[in-house]
């Protein structure tokens, strides 16, 4: 069975690090402790004291001072992985830690975890290709040498760097090394370490050039875990649940994630806050629970991305001057079907086209599998679609060679029903009001990645209200807007009632317009 050998690099809360060091081993694995050299004194005393019986537990042969983005960090890492490796000849795993981490699943499962593949768990994505570096410096990292701290010496760090910009002190990059990035939070296996341990003594070049690179812990034992290991022997993910806010701070995690945080495909999380002292308890009594089962639904991200982004309105950019100045034309018709149910506008539509030679389209803007014709590449991507909507739009009544045509849309898709019918031509709106049974309200969440097929009963009774208010909020948005030609079709009225509204839409006849109401199982789930 596995034996995980944690990485743990501190700097503060000595009685939190203690108490994570005891839990951990006390499920027959070890930890190496780097505690952090520009700490208080009496703090790490007060931690080798408290640890000193616990034969699983040691400490980085050396203490340095660490700063955030330099090669210290990646150094301290180092010098606990040697201690670790040589202290415990046992252990098959190396997982790299922090004093904010904890486990969010039992022991048991996490030793079957690791078991049940022989792989090495570390994002690594190639450095120049991905985007996982979203602002600021980029190859700047690499290819000029970085001696300050850019936190504590901004002014010498950017001196420094304008001024070997200026004079053009670039390097190369070793000329075997595929740089990689990722996160740092990994779990390695032993022989991989000890892989990497050779190279660093080895390859004194490489080691050179990471030193005076910039965040050498986003890079270093990923690129060195690609360069030493098969692909196939490499899991590009890590195994610690984190995520980012808009802002790129790390979420922090309090008493009420503890549900959230089982549910997730990861063994541990952070950040997890300091004052959350009832979660800590309670993944640590989760821990030590050989019997715990788990449940993995995986939605913690998409859930915090849709929560978040419902707790604010976010400002897009100003409209291009080509969709600005731009028309569907003054003598065109645009027939929208907004509704939130896909499958009853499409319904819908097939019974408009048996009925009318108006052409019609179904989700373009939302589905990317709509059929559409070939129009240069324009309808290549929903991207695409969006943001050169009303150039498609107008490609598109060429096309079909007329002045009328019915699409279909999403409600939530205001940006768009807005600059539509803002626009010169008429534009018509049939808005279809669907009711939503619970059931549907947990397909839907599992259909956008909300929720999973385990996702726990008390979640989605969270969830449910929140999206159902959605919906509403989607719905009151299209009638404060006060859009001309807007017509309503609820479910529930009869046909008579729904032809009142299709007529005036599709301009036909009340005995056509009821036709097309009639359709049958029209509002069928």
């Amino acid at each position: 069975m596995a034996k995980i050998a944690f990485i743990l690099l501190c700097h503060k809360d000595p009685d939190a690090i203690i108490k994570q060091a005891n839990m951990l081993t006390a499920a027959g694995d070890y930890m190496s402790i780097h505690f952090d050299a520009r700490a208080k004194p009496e703090h790490f005393n007060k931690i080798r004291e408290s640890l000193a019986d616990n034969p699983n537990v040691t400490f980085a042969k050396k203490r340095i001072k660490c700063g955030w983005g330099e090669w210290s960090l990646v150094q301290a890492t180092l010098y606990a992985v040697e201690a670790a490796v040589d202290q415990f000849p046992r252990a098959t795993h190396f997982y790299m830690l922090s004093g904010d981490c904890a486990a969010i699943k039992s022991a048991q499962y996490a030793h079957e975890f690791l078991d049940a593949n022989d792989v090495d768990y570390i994002e690594s994505f190639d450095y120049f290709d991905s985007d996982w570096i979203k602002t600021g410096m980029k190859e700047e990292r690499l290819v000029y040498r970085h001696f300050f701290n850019e936190r504590t010496q901004k002014w010498r760090f950017y001196t420094s760097y304008n001024l070997q910009k200026r004079l053009g002190l670039t390097r190369r990059i070793p000329e075997d090394i595929q740089v990689q990035i990722g996160s740092q939070w990994w779990c390695l296996r032993r022989r991989t370490i000890e892989w990497i341990i050779d190279f660093t003594r080895r390859r004194r070049d490489v080691m050179r050039f990471f030193r005076t690179t910039w965040i050498p812990d986003e890079t270093f034992f990923q690129t060195l875990v690609r360069h030493l290991v098969p692909e196939q022997e490499i899991r590009t993910r890590t195994l610690t649940f984190l995520m980012f806010t808009d802002y790129g701070m790390p979420v922090t995690f309090y008493n009420d994630h503890y549900d959230l945080l089982l549910s997730q495909d990861f063994l541990f999380a952070r950040k997890i806050s300091a004052e959350a002292t009832e979660l800590k308890t309670r993944l640590g009594a989760l821990y030590a629970n050989d019997e715990a089962e788990f449940k993995i639904s995986n939605e913690g991200r998409s859930l915090f991305k849709f929560l978040s982004g419902r707790g604010r309105i976010g400002r897009r950019f100003a409209t291009r001057f080509w969709e600005t100045e731009s028309t569907l034309g003054r003598d065109r018709e645009l027939m929208i079907v907004v509704c939130k149910k896909w499958h009853v506008a499409k319904r819908l539509l097939d019974k408009i086209r048996q009925q009318t030679n108006i052409p019609t389209v179904e989700y373009l803007f939302n589905e990317e599998s709509t059929p559409l014709p070939d129009l240069g590449g324009i309808q290549a991507t929903l991207g695409k679609r969006t943001r050169h909507r009303r150039a498609l739009m107008r490609m598109l009544f060429d096309y079909y060679d007329t002045d009328r045509l019915i699409v279909c849309m999403d409600p939530g898709n205001i940006d768009l029903l807005q600059d539509f019918c803002g626009d010169r031509s008429v534009t018509k709106l049939l808005e279809i009001q669907t009711k939503f049974s619970d059931d549907y309200m947990i397909g839907h969440a599992m259909r956008v990645g909300l929720a999973g097929e385990q996702t726990p009963d008390e979640t989605l009774e969270r969830l449910l209200p929140t999206i159902r208010a959605d919906m509403v909020f989607e719905s009151d948005r299209i009638r404060d807007a006060e859009f001309e030609n807007h017509h309503i079709l609820r479910e529930g009225e009869d046909s008579e009632i729904h032809a009142n509204a299709i007529a005036p839409f599709l301009d036909v006849p009340h005995d056509k317009a009821l036709e097309i109401a009639r359709t049958e199982h029209l509002f069928a789930d």
